[in-house]
């Protein structure tokens, strides 16, 4: 058992109110979140406190974690960064909010965005392997190189309302797919 699927299967006992489990879950993984919390409020008083508050979200709310949708530790991330970010701003006078959020937003995506769309990109990957061969290229074709599908009907030799049955089928296949 790897260590994501190790803290997913702990994420699943607290869900259950297994105080055991939340005690496991802590260990693992708050040197990673008093990170993140110490990123975004550079004190570690605060960093601890913000923590301990996204620590009683996780216990509160680990019955809405979705296996699949993202890795439990993009989602364990995403809870301690916010807690943080709301705890600096908290903290900030009303009139230096402007000058606060300023610091806290980067152009491009943020590590916790990028890690959810890599996730997301492997399971999209994973699943294009679960169709046949000629519709996961097919969808390939038209959507990462856009090929029109008159050149897929071409390039497949079939008629072009079943390279538009192929892809609206397997984009459908696919959807249900990185949904489970």
């Amino acid at each position: 058992m790897t260590d994501l699927e190790r803290i997913e299967a702990m994420i699943s006992r607290v869900a259950l109110g297994d105080r055991a489990a939340f005690s496991d879950l802590y260990d693992a993984t708050s040197a990673k979140l008093l990170g993140v919390c110490l990123r975004v409020l550079k004190d570690r008083s605060l960093a601890e406190d913000a923590m301990q508050d996204a620590y009683v979200k996780i216990w509160s709310h680990a019955g809405r974690y979705t296996s699949g949708v993202a890795s439990p530790m993009t989602w364990l991330i995403t809870i301690a960064r916010n807690t943080a970010i709301d705890r600096a701003r908290m903290r900030k006078p009303a009139d230096n909010l402007a000058d606060h959020d300023a610091t806290l937003t980067a152009t491009g995506p943020t590590p916790e965005q990028s890690t959810v769309a890599a996730s997301l990109a492997r399971r999209v990957t994973q699943c294009l392997a679960e169709l046949q061969t000629d519709r996961a290229a097919a969808i390939r074709l038209a959507y990462l190189e856009g090929l029109s599908y008159a050149d897929l009907a071409e390039r497949f030799e079939v008629p072009l309302n079943t390279i538009r049955t192929w892809l609206r089928r397997g984009l459908m296949t696919l959807r249900a797919c990185v949904e489970r």
